[in-house]
């Protein structure tokens, strides 16, 4: 599979102004890849226009109880991503997947006739997205697998351990924070954290925390 960001080897190759996809609960994060349905006619326009130019998206939350204003208040870290997968059905809606680039903070919001938003970003405090993570030997994997045992052990849900962990460290990490139904706020804790090792710690105690609330008879968390 091709790198996502193979055209992308530094912050100056990246657009300051990009077309944003706020959507609750959809994690991007470097590296990763997130598949997405399109079928809203704004974004339809989205990936048009992506699609014509330089092929990339921003994703970002919006924030809690923002989710069906017209223009929701936006958290304050999303992540660029390049379409790396793109097919559209006979309806002419679209499913596309996006690899991860970078992250950004928003800047400002440009007033625009497009019924998409358009942001001018800042990445540098995320200059180190674009290289692979210099801090998997600070993760600890072993506390992460334990508390992945111990959650699917009380679910009953099996799992491919010899995939698990023969599986890159960043990959690991990064595809559990996408794929655990984890609260938008809790998600958003994951992309903000700055370093690899962080995201494994923060991912670590929100595992830890679905046990306790599975214990309680509160959570519904499952891993897919």
């Amino acid at each position: 599979m091709t790198d996502p960001g193979r055209k992308f080897v530094s912050l100056e190759d990246l657009p300051r102004t990009i077309p944003v996809f706020p959507l609750t609960g959809a994690l991007l994060l470097p590296r990763a890849r997130l598949p997405l349905h399109i079928f809203e006619p704004r974004y339809l326009a989205m990936v048009d226009h992506a699609l014509a130019g330089s092929r990339v998206i921003g994703m970002i939350q919006p924030r809690p109880g923002q989710e069906m204003a017209l223009r929701p208040e936006l958290y304050p870290v999303g992540c660029l991503g390049r379409i790396t997968s793109f097919n559209e059905t006979e309806d002419s809606r679209y499913f596309i997947t996006l690899g991860g680039l970078c992250r950004f903070r928003p800047v400002e919001e440009l007033s625009t006739v497009t019924p998409y938003r358009q942001l001018t970003v800042d990445y540098t405090p995320f200059a180190g997205d674009l290289r692979p993570a210099p801090d998997a030997d600070a993760v600890d994997r072993e506390a992460l697998g334990q508390v992945l045992r111990n959650y699917l052990r009380k679910r009953q849900l099996e799992a491919d351990w010899d995939t698990i962990n023969q599986a890159p460290c960043e990959t690991l990490i990064n595809s559990l924070a996408i794929i655990c139904p984890f609260e938008p706020p809790e998600k958003q804790a994951l992309i903000e954290a700055l370093t690899l090792a962080d995201r494994a710690r923060a991912l670590t105690a929100l595992i830890e925390m679905a046990i306790a609330e599975e214990d309680d008879g509160g959570s519904d968390m499952s891993v897919n």
